[in-house]
């Protein structure tokens, strides 16, 4: 029976690989050697959406698809190990999961063996990534991660979640990790150690976000990133060699290591290192699993951080916004919060806006708003700004002497009335002991309204409020 004749006893999407033995007993060349109707015409959707090759039978997997050391792991063990294999798998191209089934063949031709690969698209919540029937390692895992459902404490969940699956990995170190793209920083949200162990962590490494930044484009459009060997290892060194490097000094043996992604976008990464390797299946499936939930619920953590800086942050200037203010002076006030003695309080009111507004328009009127809190923060760089409402700011400085309070006045007046068109009328308090903020704020604010009184009877054609 021909190869063509077996994938068309397929019922579904299936073709047939090859993969080569080595005298090590490892392998050296994976192909996709043909396919039936249905598998090569999802093969030609995936081209025409990446860009890829158009079919050629008996051609390296790489021809169509992004090298995976993952990938080519299932092929090994399935094709030169003749060990069925039921996961899943997510194809970042075309945005789904596939639940995928490997099965030998018998049929090996000297050192090349083969597998059938059928692929099929599913929901995630249809996903069994139980290879073999172990169902123990899903228990064990829901079990471990249900626990992040509804938590008071989220990071103290997580690090004892981490430590759970450790455990279950049999792993010396287990990591979560948060990327942040936007400010260019990776934090490490929860791990756990094996006592006794002597691996360098990540982040004792200077070039810590570089690296994490390297691993993205190792895992390409696969779903995870896996090394088991010395020939994963020189892969890797062939093609991020400063991984490499930090890994040899780092001491790391084995790696299994997932994104954690939430619509398409990667919030950080989840990886076991240095395990039993004949138990990878089952730490690749163990890892996968927990990538599920805490996805979900870093996402989840994610929104709430951001909608509470939406709800506390002046959409058009940037600076933080008046309930932002009122929630830290009442904060302040009751006690749950303190700011640092000696502390002073500005209030600034941004003169002429009304002019501007009148006789440029409304979109002039916003750009010098812009341009009004653009100075405050490089000015009091650091520091608590806040738009009050309007044409009204407010800062707080906490900790800050009354020389270098005059300070920070003195070159606020030097930006204004500059060549930008900005201009404040200030109003400045410095308490230097006691901690009534709100009479430090009254005073302040009628301060700033004698300022703005001065400067309207020097620009009485400016006055239009």
């Amino acid at each position: 029976m021909s190869f063509d004749e077996i994938v068309s006893a397929f019922s579904g999407s299936t073709c047939i690989v090859s993969v080569k033995k080595t005298d090590d007993g490892s392998y050296d060349d994976i192909r996709i050697v043909t396919g039936n109707m249905e598998f090569l015409g999802a093969l030609d959707e995936m081209r025409r959406q990446a860009g890829g090759m158009e079919f050629v039978p008996d051609s390296p997997y790489e021809r169509y698809l992004p090298k995976d050391i993952g990938f080519e792991d299932l092929c090994y063990r399935a094709a030169i190990l003749k060990v069925p294999i039921h996961t899943s798998a997510h194809q970042n191209v075309l945005g789904n999961w596939f639940n995928l089934h490997l099965t030998p063949l018998e049929i090996d031709d000297g050192n090349t063996c083969y597998c059938a690969l059928s692929p099929r698209i599913c929901d995630p919540t249809e996903i069994n990534i139980t290879s073999g029937g172990s169902h123990s390692t899903a228990e064990d895992v829901l079990r471990t991660c249900i626990r992040l459902r509804g938590t008071d404490d989220f990071k103290k969940t997580m690090d004892s979640i981490i430590a759970d699956i450790r455990e279950i990995c049999g792993a010396e170190v287990c990591t979560v990790m948060l990327m942040d793209t936007e400010q260019g920083s990776c934090s490490i949200l929860a791990t756990n150690v094996r006592g006794g162990s002597t691996l360098k962590r990540v982040t004792q490494f200077y070039n810590f976000f570089d690296l994490a930044g390297s691993w993205i484009g190792m895992i390409g459009e696969g779903d995870c990133l896996i090394i088991k060997n010395d020939k994963d290892m020189n892969y890797v060194r062939e093609i991020n060699p400063i991984w490499h490097q930090s890994l040899m000094e780092a001491g790391v043996k084995s790696v299994v290591m997932f994104p954690l992604r939430y619509n398409k976008e990667v919030l950080g990464f989840i990886w076991a290192t240095n395990f039993d390797t004949d138990h990878l299946l089952q730490i690749k499936e163990t890892l996968e699993l927990t990538t599920f939930f805490i996805s979900a619920e870093i996402a989840g953590q994610e929104m709430l951080r951001k909608l509470v800086q939406i709800g506390f942050s002046d959409m058009l200037t940037g600076v933080k916004n008046r309930n932002a203010m009122n929630n830290r002076v009442s904060e302040i006030v009751d006690g749950t919060e303190s700011i640092k003695i000696p502390f002073g309080v500005i209030f600034l009111d941004l003169n002429g806006l009304k002019t501007v507004n009148d006789e440029q328009g409304h979109t002039a009127g916003d750009l010098l708003l812009k341009k009004a809190a653009l100075i405050l923060q490089e000015v009091f760089a650091g520091e608590d700004i806040y738009r009050a409402g309007g044409d009204e700011f407010v800062v707080l400085l906490s900790g800050i002497t009354k020389e270098e309070f005059e300070e920070k006045i003195a070159a606020l007046r030097s930006r204004s009335d500059d060549n930008e068109g900005v201009s404040f009328a200030v109003g400045a308090h410095h308490v230097a002991s006691g901690c009534d903020i709100r009479d430090a704020m009254h005073l302040a604010d009628e301060k700033m309204y004698s300022d703005k009184k001065e400067y309207y009877e020097k620009h009485p054609e400016k006055k239009k409020r």
